[in-house]
């Protein structure tokens, strides 16, 4: 097994162990486009898998091996692999992402189901299957209706090509698959959040199961040189909950020291042992942000302070491997692209991300808006599939510092009929108020862009192409009244409880748009066009700058980072390269917005600035 886990590859950043074995790369693979292969007993029969796949890439694209984007509903895949067990010790497998429904078996037994295409795909122990030296057999059936729209699909699209703003399917593996050795007796799960009021760092620790008697674990928290905490406590239980005070004193006196924020991406790195009397069971590394955010006084606040929000629109679609990202360092690459471009934030669009690219938004410094794959109908069955597999995301990623606000549904996808039904008025309502139970800390917005039912921050989604229409709807307070109440954009209601603005801030979550096709022979789409460089910078430049003349926004996301298939709307283009000149947006995106005091516009300014890496303004 590989040992001092790197985060650039190591699939699971806040919960690390040395001893794992990466089991990503060639599988056999099969079409059951009959779906016989349950009656047929396929996890016994390796004659039945007649091609080779690359995981994690789904098999509709180019970096599978497979290439094949037509409806496929049920596909197998299956690999043998080597690993013994260590007296006293268990053998966990994980799945990353599985889209949609899964079965595994290890050597012909059926060990695990799971459903959900975004969230964690699983953890199971197969120790008991995994015996000796010899090879052993991995396999997966993967089941992945495109037709049913009740089922959380985000932008995968239902028609046999991509149209409009949707794209190609993503099914089966689609994240990383790798084993790990533990003990009997081993942390299963380790979350932490921050209150700056407090000063103290809040962790939770869940064991796999009550050991048989008492154990210590020691936590060791550091920040580059400097020992916070080294404390050891008693677990005799499955959980422990316990809350570690951080200096209050001249460490808190420098903020830009020791909190996180975009500009000061300051991480605690954290080490938790697990031990039976002096014999340690169980070591895992993990890290953590002191961060607090909100929304209060018409304005997003982080650490209490108004801080605005300038954000890009993320896909996180790739052309040769789709939602499944190309490396991890391609993960590092889009970070630094976005922060490059002059940027504090990102707002991932209808997917949930690799949890690889959160931790380069935590150690580089980049705001995270994380929203959920919507489905497109509304059933009874679809609020159970999607409200379990919402919660389980939020769970996973708590603990990442940049994550700043969660979004469950976007545009009232799976929700089309809000104002004549009151049960999708109340099911959006319970998902902000269930998410807001799992996770008090941040802001929620129940349904971005429109249609707003128990939102912490008002979103506006606003695509028009005329730079003095921006200001004229969005320029001042009253402007915004009259806009969310007489204008409302898109033909929508931005509330649906009350159109009269009241203390809650309005960021401009959609916008621009602008198309600007660098392969003219290709299909290409946006909400409105640019002919060359220099029309494009122009159309940018105004629109954010209109933007930024607002005196009460209290931030944007622009449409979009990257070209996505026929869309041609971004600032770079798939293969992210840069259309224009990066520091020219980087300028644009930078400039002091007057709903900031200016000091503290020029201070942010100059330390986004300074974060720009080397070698990224291509």
């Amino acid at each position: 097994m590989a040992t001092a886990p790197d985060p650039v590859d190591y699939p699971r950043p806040q919960l690390r162990r040395a001893d794992w074995v990466d089991l990503c790369g060639q599988w056999q693979f099969a079409y059951d486009d009959g779906d016989r292969g349950l009656d047929e007993d396929w996890a016994d029969r390796a004659e039945v898998f007649d091609r080779t796949i690359t995981v994690p890439f789904p098999p509709e694209s180019r970096a599978s091996g497979i290439g094949e984007s037509g409806f496929h509903l049920v596909v197998w895949y299956r690999r043998t692999f080597s690993a013994s067990v260590p007296d006293g010790q268990r053998i966990l497998l994980h799945f990353g992402a599985v889209d949609y429904r899964a079965q595994v078996w290890v050597n012909g037994q059926l060990v695990a189901t799971s459903k959900g295409g975004s969230d964690v795909g699983g953890e199971w122990r197969v120790s008991a299957l995994v015996r000796g030296d010899d090879e052993h057999v991995l396999v997966v059936r993967a089941e992945d209706d495109p037709h049913d729209l009740t089922q959380p699909r985000g932008k995968q699209d239902w028609e046999p090509e991509p149209h409009a703003i949707w794209y190609h399917r993503t099914t089966g593996i689609w994240q990383p698959v790798w084993l790990e050795h533990v003990t009997d007796v081993h942390v299963e799960e380790l979350r932490w959040s921050f209150g700056l009021t407090r000063s103290a760092l809040d962790m939770f620790v869940r064991l796999n199961r009550k050991p048989a008697g008492s154990l210590r674990l020691r936590v060791r928290l550091t920040l580059r040189d400097r020992v916070l905490a080294d404390d050891i406590y008693t677990v005799d239980g499955v959980q422990l909950t316990r809350s570690i005070a951080i200096d209050s004193g001249q460490a808190l006196m420098r903020r830009e020291a020791i909190l996180w924020s975009p500009e000061h991406p300051n991480l605690v790195d954290a080490e938790l042992t697990l031990m039976d009397g002096e014999t340690v069971i169980d070591r895992v590394e993990s890290y953590a942000g002191l961060r607090s955010c909100g929304a209060a006084n018409s304005r997003f606040l982080l650490h209490g302070h108004p801080y605005y929000t300038r954000m890009v629109l993320e896909q996180g679609y790739w052309p040769d491997s789709h939602l499944a990202a190309p490396s991890g360092e391609a993960l590092r690459r889009e970070v630094e692209l976005i922060k490059a471009l002059g940027f504090n934030g990102v707002r991932i669009h209808q997917k949930v991300e690799d949890p690889r690219f959160l931790y380069w938004c935590d150690r580089i410094g980049l705001l995270v808006w994380g929203e959920m794959a919507n489905a497109y109908d509304f059933s009874t069955d679809g609020v159970e599939r999607f409200t379990r597999e919402w919660l389980d995301v939020v769970r996973r990623d708590v603990s990442h510092p940049s994550i700043v606000t969660w979004v469950p549904i976007n545009e009232s996808w799976g929700v089309l009929n809000l104002e004549g039904n009151p049960a999708q008025r109340e099911y959006v309502r319970a998902l902000a108020h269930l998410t807001r139970a799992l996770d008090p800390t941040r802001p929620v917005i129940s349904n971005d862009g429109w249609e707003h039912l128990a939102s912490d921050i008002l979103t506006i989604h606003d695509y028009t192409h005329d730079a003095e229409m921006i200001r004229a709807r969005y320029g001042s307070r009253d402007a915004l009244a009259r806009t969310i109440r007489e204008v409302k954009p898109a033909f929508r209601r931005i509330s649906m409880t009350d159109e009269e603005l009241a203390g809650e801030p309005v960021v401009l979550t959609e916008f621009g748009g602008i198309n600007f096709a660098t392969d003219p022979d290709r299909p290409h789409w946006g909400y409105s066009s640019a002919h060359d460089a220099g029309s494009f910078l122009a159309a940018y430049g105004e629109l954010v700058s209109a933007v930024l003349d607002s005196t009460d926004l209290a931030g944007f996301c622009y449409t979009q980072l990257t070209d996505t298939m026929q869309e041609t709307n971004g600032l770079l283009t798939e293969n992210r390269e840069p259309k224009v000149d990066i520091a020219a947006i980087h300028a644009i995106n930078t400039r002091p917005s007057r709903s900031m005091p200016g000091e503290a516009v020029r201070a942010a300014q100059k330390a986004s600035e300074a974060a720009i890496p080397t070698g990224t303004n291509a």
